[in-house]
């Protein structure tokens, strides 16, 4: 039975990224970043108790890809596309305390899903590519998803004004197109598998850590787009620092 454990936390990961999906349709944003935080802690966690309790399979795998398929490639489009809904349409109206949505089915606003499209590319390569061990070659699906969970909650809660912004149709465009590059792209990205605790191989880990905390702290709901963007200018300065 010990076997089957990271299986079921896989699934887990999977069910929670369904669930998120029509939370998402139907408008009810916290929900849905409650389930992705659950599924991205299960994602997190299947593959650490599978080699805790040494029990990797091609079976593990495979199901990993496919619950992230749905938790960070299918729910991430699903957002951009509703966000890009109510840009083009203008349907929401305001209350107390969120967007209430009047969607249709929108065809202007269907290459939102250009970035699921990516995010099965990656994942796919990402099983073929043995460079990953350590670090990421392109942005990991999760991280994409996070901007985009941390653009939905900007609009749900108008955070600083930005509501309208973030359903301008050019920037959204902008986003699905920069991330899409970002995930197939060949840059390096450093990842938070710790080797060990000491600070001269960790450094970057640690600071961005708690320029992270910082960012919760100060911006709350806006503050996961933050984080992906202090990330990307992160690995473009490693970049800028190697070269010279």
């Amino acid at each position: 039975m010990i076997k089957y454990i990271p299986n079921t936390i896989t699934l887990i990961n999977l069910f929670c990224g369904c669930a998120a999906l029509v939370c998402v349709l139907y408008g009810y944003f916290n929900n849905a970043f409650w389930f992705l935080f659950v599924g991205g802690l299960a994602d997190y966690l299947d593959g650490m108790v599978a080699r805790m309790l040494k029990v990797n399979s091609p079976l593990g795998k495979e199901l990993d890809s496919i619950a992230d398929m749905v938790s960070f490639g299918v729910v991430p489009g699903a957002i951009i596309y509703m966000l890009l809904n109510a840009g083009f349409h203008y349907h929401y109206e305001m209350s107390s305390e969120r967007a209430v949505l009047y969607m249709d089915l929108y065809w202007k606003a269907l290459p939102a899903f250009l970035i699921s499209m990516f995010a099965g590319l990656r994942l796919a390569r990402f099983n073929l590519d043995t460079r990953q061990t350590e670090d990421f070659i392109g942005m990991a699906t999760p991280t994409m998803t996070l901007f985009v969970v941390g653009l939905m909650l900007i609009f749900d809660h108008n955070s600083f004004g930005l509501r309208s912004f973030i359903i301008n149709p050019t920037f959204l465009f902008a986003v699905i197109l920069i991330f899409s590059y970002l995930m197939v792209s060949e840059l390096r990205m450093f990842s938070f598998k710790f080797k060990g605790r000491r600070w001269e191989y960790n450094k970057v880990r640690y600071i961005f850590i708690g320029i992270s905390v910082l960012l919760l702290i100060l911006l709350r709901e806006a503050a996961f787009a933050a984080i992906v963007l202090a990330y990307i200018l992160t690995v473009l300065l490693q970049v800028v620092f190697k070269k010279t």
